[in-house]
């Protein structure tokens, strides 16, 4: 394959990748700021944020269906067909939550119509990651496929960075009230414009060369599921496993902690969404690093460090949280998002092709990804209320978030070094 359509896959599957990211993080602040408020009014404060947070969460549970459906279409059809439906779906329901009317506007309609368009984003974000993920993997040399993999990955921050900012932007130049009426639709109706982009960039790339390969072989599986979980079935519970780490820890580190700092230590909410956007930043330039770093010494290493770092930081950061100030949640968000949890999302991906055929790849990566996100990733900001709340301690969150370190812990030490195989050859040469 030449470079150029290297460039133009791993540049596709970011873009691509941070628009889809963008959309997801600009309503997860949006349930940590005015959900609550504007569809849920008629509740206790903390049972509103409880449901907004329950809205957040709702399509983890989805995606695994999304993950399903869009991984068929994409280990029988190809990689980029699947990426073009996926980004459209995300993109349409984020501009009509942007436009809808509130409950005090339409009553209980309202909250069923939000639900439902968070459960059309989670179909889309369900087939996103996998498709954007091998688009970049699949076109790369086997010498630089940790720095490719983990390129997808500075999506995630990237959408988080523009997500934050856009919001961070608008309760900047509007009070309260005027952000609560109309601030906050801004960004959701503007995504448009970024969707528009990613389609017209998708649209000029080229079909993975692997899944070409696999075709041209006529070993494209009949019905990926069923063989994905007949003849890799414990590499989905390994997979699912390793997400809980990058999953949970994430949620706190960058929604939780917008309720916790505005809530309850009663800090300016434009400050600590400044303070994650900081931390962003440093986790969009520190992700491609720990890749390339991850070409050299194995995907494995680093995985191990960056989960043991966060299962000790967890306390510290609590208690930095609970300094008071703008700055020490500036810094306990760049440590923890940036430092600590760079390195396991960098090599996430990556592990996860490697320990795949190409003929179910897309969906075991996607079905182990999305069944731990479901499991840790929606519900994180979720279950951290709920046990602040019932025991009035932030000691239990992060005795919540050390459980999730110890089992990201324990599946990644059954797992082999990867960095050796060739994609076309898994399953013949990988023993897990």
């Amino acid at each position: 394959m030449s470079k150029n359509q290297q460039r133009r896959a791993l540049v596709a599957s970011l873009i691509g990748n941070s628009i889809e990211w963008f959309d997801y993080f600009l309503y997860g602040t949006a349930a940590s700021l005015v959900f609550g408020k504007l569809f849920f009014p008629k509740s206790d404060p903390t049972v509103g944020l409880l449901l907004s947070y329950l809205t957040f969460a709702i399509p983890f549970f989805i995606r695994p269906l999304g993950g399903i459906i869009f991984s068929h279409i994409g280990d029988k059809i190809g990689r980029k067909k699947t990426l073009v439906l996926t980004l459209m779906l995300m993109g349409g329901s984020t501009v009509l939550i942007g436009l809808l009317p509130t409950y005090e506007s339409w009553g209980l309609a309202a909250p069923v119509l939000l639900i439902t368009l968070r459960v059309i984003q989670g179909l889309g974000i369900g087939g996103e990651w996998g498709g954007a993920l091998l688009l970049a993997v699949e076109n790369s040399d086997k010498k630089k496929r940790g720095l490719f993999g983990s390129v997808p990955q500075m999506g995630v921050p990237i959408g988080m960075l523009m997500g934050t900012a856009a919001m961070s932007i608008m309760t900047a130049v509007t009070d309260d009230k005027e952000f609560l009426s109309w601030g906050w639709r801004v960004p959701f109706v503007l995504s448009m414009i970024l969707v528009v982009i990613g389609l017209w960039i998708r649209g000029g790339i080229d079909e993975s060369p692997v899944f070409e390969e696999t075709k041209q072989k006529g070993e494209i599986s009949k019905l990926p599921i069923a063989d994905t979980f007949k003849y890799h079935w414990k590499e989905v519970l390994l997979a699912t496993g390793m997400k809980v780490v990058e999953t949970a820890p994430f949620y706190i580190l960058t929604t939780f902690v917008i309720t916790y700092a505005t809530g309850n230590l009663k800090l300016d909410k434009t400050g600590v969404l400044n303070a994650v956007t900081i931390a962003s930043l440093v986790t969009t330039i520190l992700i491609p690093l720990m890749g390339r770093w991850a070409d050299k010494h194995g995907r494995k290493p680093m995985y191990i460090w960056g989960t043991l770092f966060m299962l000790l930081f967890v306390f510290p950061y609590f208690w930095l949280l609970n300094l008071g100030t703008i700055f020490s949640v500036t810094v306990a968000t760049i440590i923890g998002l940036g430092v600590i949890w760079a390195p396991i999302t960098a090599v996430l991906g990556t592990l996860y092709s490697e320990i795949f055929s190409t003929n179910v790849r897309y969906t075991g990566v996607t079905v182990g990804y999305q069944l731990g996100a479901a499991l840790a990733g929606g519900t994180a900001p979720l279950i951290a209320t709920y046990l602040l709340k019932q025991y009035n301690t932030w000691v239990a969150v992060a005795i919540y978030l050390a459980i999730t370190c110890l089992i990201s812990l324990f599946s990644i030490l059954l797992v082999k070094e990867t960095k050796h195989v060739e994609l076309t050859n898994v399953g013949k040469n990988l023993g897990v």
